[in-house]
């Protein structure tokens, strides 16, 4: 995979595939953490005498424009954050795309509008897909994939546009990369796996693989409940994906086989309902042990005692992934547990990687500093299919 080096980028229009796939509230940018990590290629490019064309997706527009979903208060933000000037185009390919690039200067950026604004980007039909990025890459002379968090989808802007242009890997997907290979090859031990979120449907690939590897798999969040359930207890109201057990079943069995040490909470944090994250909760929480909860309560968080526990599980580790939440952590009554998991992770001295999405998100809601982790990616279903061994369209497009 060749990186910017290989490239010689001065008076050329570099197209950059990032990942600017921020959450929005009412036009405003909460989260700017993906910004951030798109900064270092795209300044970069630009002190190379570059003009940077940078393109991204945001959110699930159907594939027509939709005011929500504009790019420009990101590029708004991508301008603060360089300290230039980012010029903003209204559409993907059309007018405004044409003139905006063409009027840039040497070391200038632009930001093209939201390319799921067009069909063509995520169109299932390689002729239409195909259309779309020939248009894309007359707006070029190179391309450079660095928006880790959508290589795995085989869009327009990330798999099909590179075969159409000399093309490399930026920084962002060289380091994520990399991380991950600590991952999945040669694995420092004690390996410990750290796993939240709502489904166990969402976690299955990733759970199988790792049964292969790792020596311990914590689990949280609503897909705890299962894992309970699957053990004969009472979950009450909490969250259940009845149609996982069996596979629930099978994983505890091959982990005990195997010797991998499967660690589910003792005690949660239950109340009646799930909470409106703007408002005071439906009820007053309680911690009730996780393996009788009560008809009726719903568990919304692990417990203290669950706390600690997965604290002293990760004391010793070497290496460290984690990828989803503890509990609702957006609300104040249901954060201590994602929170003790991240206290756990900067005191350990292993090698941690949190791994994207909601985790991602928490730390920074949270206020915890991001350089106490070894790294914090920016792709959550990217990495795990990484870690599933699955092959990534986005990956293999810009393989020689």
């Amino acid at each position: 995979m060749k990186t910017i080096d290989d490239l010689g980028v001065a008076g050329r229009r570099v197209f950059v595939r990032a990942d600017l796939n921020v959450p929005l509230e009412g036009g405003a940018i909460t989260d700017d953490g993906r910004i951030r990590a798109a900064v270092p290629t795209i300044g970069r490019l630009a002190e190379a005498g570059a003009k940077v064309i940078v393109a991204s997706h945001l959110g699930r527009p159907k594939g027509a424009p939709d005011p929500q979903f504009s790019l420009a208060p990101v590029a708004e933000r991508l301008g603060e954050l360089l300290g230039r000037d980012v010029a903003f185009a209204t559409d993907t390919v059309g007018e405004s795309a044409k003139s905006t690039v063409g009027a840039l200067a040497d070391g200038q950026v632009a930001v093209l509008e939201n390319l799921r604004f067009n069909a063509g980007e995520t169109s299932k039909d390689d002729a239409e897909r195909g259309a779309f990025a020939d248009s894309l890459a007359a707006l070029a002379d190179v391309y450079v994939g660095d928006g880790f968090g959508a290589v795995h989808r085989r869009h327009a802007s990330v798999y099909d546009l590179p075969a159409r242009l000399p093309h490399a890997a930026g920084g962002l997907i060289a380091t994520e990369v990399g991380v991950l290979r600590k991952l999945t090859d040669d694995v420092e031990r004690p390996y410990a796996v750290v796993l939240g979120g709502a489904k166990v449907s969402d976690k299955l690939g990733v759970i199988d693989h790792l049964l292969e590897r790792a020596d311990r798999i914590l689990v949280g969040g609503g897909m705890a409940y299962t894992f309970l359930k699957a053990q004969g207890y009472e979950i009450g109201a909490s969250l259940l994906q009845e149609d996982q057990i069996p596979a629930v079943q099978d994983y505890l069995k091959r982990a005990e086989e195997r010797g991998v040490e499967f660690v589910l909470p003792v005690d949660v944090v239950a109340a009646a309902g799930f909470p409106d994250l703007r408002t005071k909760a439906p009820s007053e929480p309680v911690t009730v042990a996780a393996d009788a909860i009560p008809s009726g309560l719903m568990g919304l968080d692990i417990g203290p005692r669950s706390q600690e526990l997965y604290a002293a599980k990760l004391a010793d580790a070497a290496t460290v992934f984690w990828n989803g939440p503890m509990g609702v952590f957006e609300h104040p009554d249901y954060a201590e547990g994602t929170r003790a998991v991240a206290r756990a992770l900067i005191d350990s001295p292993a090698f941690t990687v949190v791994g994207g999405g909601d985790s991602a998100a928490a730390v920074r809601i949270l206020g915890f500093d991001e350089k106490a982790f070894g790294h914090i990616s920016t792709g959550g279903g990217a990495s795990l299919e990484y870690l599933e061994g699955k092959t990534l369209p986005g990956l293999a497009a810009l393989e020689d």
